[in-house]
């Protein structure tokens, strides 16, 4: 079963970085997040992966030829690895409709954003018992604001800083699909997450996997501040 990687965007909030290379090469500690998402799903025995190129696709082509020749040599004589130039402008629905011939009955889907120690073999098992074309996972984020209870007088009764939000859940960006979910994706350069996903939902054929463990995107240049600290200290979460 193959892991599909969308690497393509331009990570324009994250431009302290992105303006030479793309995100998928911003390096966690020593490596960029790119190698630790593909080290996570090999932990699970899936490595066989298909790479969405856009942006600087370029870089990451060479990144990989390079690597051949030196540390990671050993981990992608275990990988097999498709790098597949989807368009430097492609929105996600067109990046994924072109890997359409590359995928089997089923496969995983993330972005090259976030880390987390989501438990890929339990989601599939969610997946395959729900028999839904879909599943997403999401997890419940904090507030990025301190949030306030005010009453009629104006006054501040609670004042709330930062807590998770009360029956809020995100998409983590970790998905599981069946190749049905390829009818849902039409028109010109569609967005996945607009109207394929709103009317697979519609449909009922979306499933979501509530994860409570650890997620990080790395959107910001401080998401990735948060990510290379929590690396230094040795707890990373997503290594297995």
């Amino acid at each position: 079963m193959k892991v599909v990687i969308l690497a393509g965007g331009a990570g324009t909030r994250l431009s302290e970085e992105t303006s030479t290379i793309p995100k998928a090469l911003v390096k966690v500690g020593n490596s960029p997040i790119l190698i630790h998402l593909m080290k996570y799903y090999s932990s699970y025995g899936y490595k066989n992966f298909v790479i969405c190129l856009g942006y600087k696709g370029d870089l990451i082509k060479n990144f990989f030829s390079n690597q051949k020749k030196k540390s990671l040599k050993k981990l992608f004589k275990n990988w097999k690895i498709q790098l597949l130039n989807t368009g430097k402008n492609s929105f996600t629905g067109e990046r994924i409709r072109k890997i359409k011939n590359y995928v089997g009955n089923e496969f995983f889907l993330t972005y090259c954003d976030g880390l987390s120690n989501i438990d890929i073999s339990k989601t599939y098992k969610i997946f395959k018992k729900s028999k839904k074309i879909g599943l997403v996972s999401c997890v419940n984020p904090k507030s990025r604001f301190g949030v306030l209870s005010i009453d009629k007088n104006k006054i501040v009764k609670k004042f709330n800083e930062k807590n998770k939000l009360k029956n809020m859940w995100v998409n983590a960006g970790f998905f599981i699909f069946k190749k049905e979910i390829f009818g849902f994706i039409k028109g010109e350069n569609p967005i996945f997450e607009q109207k394929p996903l709103i009317n697979l939902s519609k449909k009922n054929q979306l499933i979501a996997y509530k994860h409570y463990g650890f997620w990080q995107c790395m959107d910001t240049l401080k998401d990735k501040i948060i990510l290379n600290n929590i690396w230094k200290s040795k707890k990373t979460p997503w290594k297995k």
